[in-house]
């Protein structure tokens, strides 16, 4: 009853659900109940407590100049046209005022959130569009660099002496003008996904404080994806938060071996979607999807993602660590965690690890409204 009470009057807020583009965009209909098909629809949002959803902008690498930005509108619309037909339940969330309105109206509050630069297509109307429709953050790079930034994915490659996408890391001049923009609009820039030179380049040149969106602690577990000691220090003395990803892979050191046994065991599954020419991503989804008794034996303890929140929290503070589920972007997630109604549970958790309940309101939404408040203008 406690933990009920708590996570009820708390303003709980996830900065990342990806639901728009690997659902809505596909013909299902969160406004109906999607239990097994997804992680989220409007009512376990409700069930779930959750108070304010950053929905995901996104496209993959497939999208590029003339086509980018056009698919980003598109799921802008999609996200304007579900609150339109649901006045009642959600609302759109673009400043504090709104979010404080949203939270006293009791209604889901709906932000968005662009993850991936080269949604700009290297123009800065583009960015300030963006944000006239409604972005409060752009994450500077996904997994493909842009012209501008470079990638985790990419940097880590270069490091390791493969071929990669790019020949010279971190932010171009324009780079930087991406973020003093962002500055200037009001916009949170985010540092999920981003190579370290990009990420410790943005973080010299943003005046405000920086988010990582969805991301984990490297020392954890070794993904490039996840942020290391220095960076995370980094963020703590910028002021920003990092808000902690469910994905199984980022959480725990060991899922990547099991998940590639589990791979090798299906392979003949696996390279026919190959000749379809899936991204990596969607072949996971299709994978677990397929072979669910042995995708649930994959996952995780949830103990293993609150072991990333506390040691966040011993390396800089309880004011600088939040939750950043990535729903509908991930394969699999902890156990206990099976969608967005399952919110309730991490506060449980919180409860049970001895977080005051001071600083729990501050995990589950507090250290957020900080910073929106503080790069909002």
């Amino acid at each position: 009853m406690a933990q009920k009470n708590l996570h009820e009057k708390s303003i709980v807020v996830d900065t990342h659900n990806d639901v728009l583009s690997n659902a809505t965009l596909k013909g299902l209909n969160i406004e109906e109940d999607l239990s097994g098909k997804t992680h989220s629809d409007l009512a376990r949002f409700r069930r779930g407590g959750i108070d304010i959803q950053v929905f995901s902008i996104f496209c993959d690498e497939r999208f590029g100049a003339g086509t980018a930005f056009n698919h980003a509108l598109r799921e802008i619309d999609s996200l304007d046209a579900i609150v339109a037909r649901n006045p009642d339940k959600m609302m759109l969330v673009n400043s504090m005022q709104d979010l404080r309105l949203a939270v006293r109206q009791k209604k889901l509050g709906a932000m968005k959130g662009v993850e991936g630069g080269h949604m700009i297509e290297d123009k800065l109307d583009y960015l300030d569009s963006l944000y006239k429709r409604g972005a409060r953050y752009l994450t500077l790079t996904w997994n493909n660099s842009t012209s501008w930034a470079s990638s985790a994915w990419d940097e880590t490659y270069l490091n390791n002496q493969q071929p990669s996408n790019i020949e010279k890391k971190g932010l171009s001049d324009f780079g930087k003008q991406v973020v003093r923009r962002m500055n200037e609009l009001g916009m949170m820039v985010d540092l999920s996904h981003v190579g370290e030179q990009s990420f410790y380049d943005a973080i010299a040149v943003s005046d405000k404080p920086v988010i990582a969106s969805h991301s984990c602690v490297y020392n954890l577990c070794p993904h490039p994806r996840n942020l290391k000691d220095d960076q995370i220090r980094a963020i703590g003395k910028n002021g920003g938060v990092i808000f902690l990803n469910f994905y199984a892979g980022f959480i725990d050191s060991t899922y990547n071996k099991n998940k590639a046994a589990f791979i090798e065991k299906h392979k003949g599954f696996i390279d026919s979607l190959l000749q379809e020419k899936l991204p990596s991503y969607e072949i996971d989804g299709y994978l677990t999807a397929r072979f669910p008794e042995e995708a649930e034996a994959l996952r995780p303890s949830m103990n293993l993602l609150l072991d990333h929140l506390d040691y966040i929290v011993r390396l800089i503070g309880v004011d600088h660590v939040g939750l950043g589920s990535d729903f509908d972007g991930i394969e699999l997630a902890p156990q206990d965690l099976d969608g967005v109604e399952d919110m309730p549970t991490i506060t449980s958790a919180l409860i049970v690890r001895g977080y005051s309940k001071k600083d729990i309101r501050k995990i589950l939404g507090g250290n957020f409204i900080r910073v929106f408040k503080a790069v909002s203008k």
